[in-house]
């Protein structure tokens, strides 16, 4: 059997070293790239048979001259960054990696809520300040803080992220309302229903993301959908960037219009300097990291040498086209 050549074109952010490549070696000839420009791919990837991309996108010019690779796997759900359409054409298997980091994505869901509500962070270093010290009483806030108990919580994108976070939710005694345009079985909730989007955004307490982006979720969070939103809620993104218009929120954020916002994926990343978000009142910014725990990579890693696996042995799985 011939040597097939692997490459993958920016493991990096998959493996910065705490992981293993060796069981994809044992597949084939590995070779590795921490980041590969976009002028670079069709010169790294064209004797590959199998290539594997975190956030290097492949669009068809450039797949139509990987003449040799009949393999693309995705290491991360969302395949956007592959033209699928292109892709089958051209008999080149595309695959994803569907459940890794459906605790962890969901866990950072709350970290950034239960952050909103209570600005631990804010707090603590206020207390390393001095600011406690010096206090006159035996306890101080710098914010409003917020409980959760009671309110409702607005899951646009019910699927298995979307889930684990509604369960979350209900364990804090919330309300929770969903919309889907697959509305999918869902266990015996208390507290629970389905409803439109425009209806969600009107009731919820708390709004978070978790649909995939197609395009009629781009730009999903607008002026329009935001003005329908109550000035005192709070809203949650840990899915993909472009669901927002980041100047609109920053806007409504700015304006008084809406409460707060967590935003852990940005429309372009790393994000320019000058990004609305990172200026904007109340909204906490972090780096695209709900699905980097150690955890949740190991189980990429593992699903996506299976994927390959599985194509080599003719049954291929978690194929996206």
């Amino acid at each position: 059997m011939p040597v097939r050549k692997i490459v993958v074109l920016d493991g990096h952010a998959l493996n910065p070293g705490d992981l293993s490549w060796e069981p994809l070696r044992a597949i084939g000839e590995l070779q590795v790239f921490d980041r590969t420009p976009a002028d670079q791919v069709v010169a790294r990837a064209q004797d590959a048979e199998i290539v594997l991309t975190t956030r290097t996108h492949l669009p068809a010019q450039i797949l139509r001259q990987l003449k040799k690779t009949r393999y693309v796997g995705v290491l991360f759900t969302g395949y956007d960054v592959v033209d699928v359409k292109a892709a089958r054409e051209l008999n080149i298997t595309v695959t994803n990696i569907p459940t890794y980091a459906t605790s962890s994505t969901a866990e950072f869901t709350f970290a950034l809520l239960l952050e909103l509500c209570h600005h631990v962070g804010v707090h603590g270093e206020a207390t390393r300040a001095g600011e406690w010290s010096r206090s006159k009483d035996f306890s101080f806030w710098k914010t409003p803080l917020v409980e959760l108990a009671g309110k409702t919580m607005g899951i646009i994108g019910l699927g298995r992220i979307g889930q684990r976070v509604a369960a979350i939710a209900l364990g804090f005694e919330m309300r929770v309302i969903a919309a889907d345009e697959v509305r999918s079985a869902v266990p015996d909730w208390p507290n629970f229903r389905w409803c439109e989007v425009d209806e969600l955004l009107a009731q919820a307490d708390v709004v978070s993301l978790h649909c995939p982006l197609l395009p009629q979720t781009q730009g999903i969070i607008n002026s329009r959908s935001l003005a329908l939103m109550k000035p005192s809620a709070f809203l949650i993104n840990a899915s993909r960037g472009p669901l927002v218009i980041e100047q609109d929120l920053a806007d409504a954020l700015n304006n008084g219009r809406l409460a707060g916002a967590a935003v852990d994926v940005l429309s372009s990343e790393p994000p320019s300097p000058d990004n609305p978000l990172l200026r904007a009142r109340n909204c906490i910014v972090t780096p695209h990291i709900a699905w980097a725990t150690k955890e949740a990579r190991t189980r990429l890693l593992d699903i996506a040498i299976a994927n390959v696996r599985a194509f080599l042995d003719g049954h291929p799985v978690n194929v996206v086209n």
